[in-house]
């Protein structure tokens, strides 16, 4: 009996250490798995009181932020009697977003730091400064340049049989609709050159497709463009193709690819 029982033990050994080493992996696995979304709630929380410290203190300075806004279109006016302050309260909460945008940059990094090589921290460290001053290089270059070049398009359709009476909700709707997307398009150039640096592109590449690229930024124009008409998806589709040939431009004697 004694040897029986020493054989079963031996036996079922393997067996009682490989089902404890699987449950330390699981309860390793869940810690792990809390530890992360404990992380993204405080990285979440830390951006929403970004955002909301920003809108406050835009709000603060709301009427200095909406002089400026509206210097293009000139006097504004309200129909409804909440609609002007709904409109400041949508200016101060996206002026206070791009206020913030920073901070929330910042928190999404520390987020993914842990998962990132020494290599990838570098490079990203260099991508991420890069694509904020282009984005906020973009939203300025429209609103200082191409902005008020399509209000006072629009705005000369006017005559004395027909005065344009602007609203000031939907001025503001349409400023952000024709503003935003240049931010977006002012990230072209970072795009082409990490898919250079990769590989994936190179000048020949790009020389190639030019005659595509230039039809599909005018349809793309027509796509984001806050009207139908030519003039806004020739003010959006002119400036990608200019950003697209400095591209080609730094890839093809830059980078020599």
């Amino acid at each position: 009996m004694p040897e029986d029982k020493s054989y079963e033990e031996a036996v079922q050994t393997p067996k009682m250490i490989e089902t404890a080493e699987k449950a330390e992996k699981e309860d390793t696995s869940s810690m792990s798995l809390i530890c992360h979304l404990e992380e993204l709630r405080k990285r979440l929380i830390g951006s929403i009181i970004a955002i909301a410290i920003g809108s406050l203190i835009c709000y603060f300075f709301i009427e200095e932020i909406m002089h400026y806004l509206t210097i293009p279109a000139g006097k504004l006016y309200y129909m409804q009697p909440a609609e002007a302050f709904f409109t400041y309260m949508k200016v101060s909460i996206f002026a206070g977003l791009l206020l913030a945008s920073p901070i929330v940059l910042y928190h999404m990094w520390r987020f993914f730091l842990p998962a990132l090589t020494v290599s990838e921290r570098a490079v990203i460290g260099m991508i991420v400064p890069s694509s904020v001053f282009l984005f906020f290089l973009g939203l300025s270059f429209s609103f200082f340049f191409v902005l008020p070049a399509g209000i006072k398009f629009f705005l000369g359709f006017g005559n004395e049989d027909l005065q344009p009476l602007l609203s000031i909700g939907k001025y503001f709707d349409f400023v952000i609709a024709f503003v935003l997307p240049f931010g977006v398009i002012f990230e072209l150039p970072l795009v082409i050159i990490i898919m250079a640096k990769m590989g994936f592109v190179s000048s020949v590449f790009l020389r190639k497709k030019r005659k595509i690229v230039i039809f599909m930024t005018f349809v793309l124009g027509a796509v984001i463009s806050p009207t139908p008409d030519v003039f806004s998806q020739s003010m959006i589709a002119v400036p990608m193709i200019l950003l697209y040939e400095i591209s080609l431009f730094i890839v093809r004697f830059i980078l020599r690819k």
